[in-house]
């Protein structure tokens, strides 16, 4: 089958499952996956275990085993392994993750991070204030999560000065919802980085810089919309139980936990890859190593690195309602186990294209496209997805798969930046068939018409303002170090 109708094809399989059927995302993933791999044909799956054996990553039995069977009998075998694979690349760090931004919110951490830098900068400031503090949070807590802890504060501080509700509002957006997709363990970039064999700390500080620069860009573009749009304030009359809980976890202000005890868990793990980022040019340039120079790399392993952070993150338990202690990693490991499934079935279904031979097919096609104009090609691409099935991270791993055959060879630039143009083409467009979209709206008391008037051209400005820096570090600082 023509490896770009298998595409279109699989593409729209996403599209129609979501937006149709509402069938969940895992559930479309792997049918979309096991669809490319029944259809891909013989030769694909020969092409594919030839390269396999060639790069050491399969036994010729193996090879011959799968060349023995047509495609169609292989096809859930095949998608099965890329399935383990894929969660054993994620799935720990996922689950760490989401240990971590749970003690932080229930333990009171989070909110001890977003008073103090509020006390920093004052209520001029605020609403820089509440975009640092979102984009912090937003590294290890979900969106959705980050922003149910914000928006009470953007409608306290609309309450007391009387103005800019759709700043403060807009602020949190400018924070937490560009880390989501730029920076990991967050799944999306997390799964972006697997799929385009970006290291991960190459990824979270490269995600860290274009992430920074954007989000102090779009603020600018939040002040705009903010002088064309007033939205008033409203009752809230349905707000969810987590808002509640969100505000009254933790233990009382006198007993919360510090400024440093609340930013170890997200800082460590980002010191220790630091680090071991440093160590291994060290040891590259001949330096000698020894003993600690291995209890480095392996403390800044990924997942012993966001290991520590969790124990840095359980400690704060003390600091929780003493009725939720027990539950809590439970129920952290249960929201979890959503967002690995989708990503590992993401993961399988990108796993199915490379197999069928879009990597060749995407550089063959684009091999007379100037370098930079493929991260314009992978914004609009993602954008696309994004806007007509509404999940970022769905968007973000269909974009990846079409787009993994790309590397450093084939790129003027490191690979990294095609991942960033994937991140910043999964903010636009939030609007009716996006979840977050009906979060903010009814959160923070706007109707359908003023979400669309607020909410989609920020998601524009976030996208663009993210994709303008990713061109930018790709031609002034094109292969990062880091």
């Amino acid at each position: 089958m023509n490896i770009w109708l298998l595409v279109i094809s699989a593409v729209i399989v996403v599209l129609t499952c979501i937006l149709v059927f509402r069938l969940h995302a895992f559930l479309t993933l792997l049918l979309a996956g096991l669809l490319v791999s029944a259809l891909m044909g013989d030769e694909a799956v020969q092409r594919y275990t030839e390269l396999q054996v060639n790069a050491k990553k399969m036994t010729p039995e193996a090879a011959a085993t799968l060349n023995s069977e047509p495609a169609i009998v292989s096809a859930p075998s095949r998608l099965a392994k890329e399935f383990g694979e894929t969660a054993g690349k994620i799935g720990i760090l996922i689950a760490l993750a989401s240990i971590i931004g749970q003690c932080l919110m229930e333990s009171g951490a989070a909110k001890v991070i977003v008073d103090r830098i509020l006390r920093l900068t004052g209520p001029k400031h605020a609403p820089e204030a509440m975009a640092a503090s979102s984009f912090v949070l937003g590294i290890p807590v979900f969106f959705d999560t980050v922003f149910y802890l914000m928006v009470p504060l953007a409608r306290s501080l609309r309450e007391r000065l009387g103005k800019n509700y759709v700043l403060y509002i807009l602020s949190i957006l400018a924070g937490g919802s560009i880390a989501h997709s730029l920076i990991p363990p967050t799944p999306g970039p997390l799964t972006v980085a697997g799929e385009l064999g970006i290291d991960l700390s190459t990824m979270l500080f490269t995600g860290l810089l274009v992430g920074g620069c954007s989000s102090i860009a779009s603020l600018g573009i939040a002040r705009i919309i903010n002088r064309f749009v007033e939205i008033p304030l409203r009752q809230l009359d349905d707000s969810p139980s987590i808002l509640a809980d969100s505000l009254n976890t933790g233990m009382p202000t006198e007993q919360a936990p510090s400024l440093t005890r609340s930013l170890a868990p997200i800082l460590v793990p980002v010191v220790l890859i630091a680090v071991g980022t440093f160590t291994k040019t060290m040891l590259q340039s001949n330096v000698n190593g020894g003993v600690i120079s291995d209890l480095i790399l392996l403390a800044s392993n990924k997942n012993v690195a966001i290991a520590i952070g969790a124990a840095f993150a359980l400690s704060l338990r003390r600091y929780c309602k003493e009725s939720n202690r027990e539950s809590l990693i439970a129920r952290s490991l249960a929201s979890a186990g959503n967002i690995i499934l989708i990503t590992a079935a993401g993961g399988a279904f990108g796993a199915m294209l490379r197999q069928a031979g879009i990597g060749e097919a995407v550089g063959s096609l684009a091999s007379g496209v100037p370098g930079h104009l493929l991260l314009v090609v992978a914004f609009v691409l993602t954008a696309s997805i994004r806007t007509l099935q509404g999940s970022a991270t769905v968007a973000m791993i269909t974009a990846a798969g079409i787009l993994q055959g790309f590397t450093h060879d084939a790129l003027p630039y490191h690979p990294v930046y095609l991942a960033m143009a994937i991140g910043a083409g999964s903010k636009p467009v939030s609007w009716m068939t996006d979840s977050a979209f009906w979060v903010m709206t009814r959160m923070s008391g706007m109707t359908e018409s003023e979400g669309l008037r607020v909410i989609s051209p920020m998601s524009i400005g976030l996208g663009l303002s993210a994709l303008f820096f990713t061109i930018l570090f790709a031609n002034i600082y094109p292969f990062p170090a880091f």
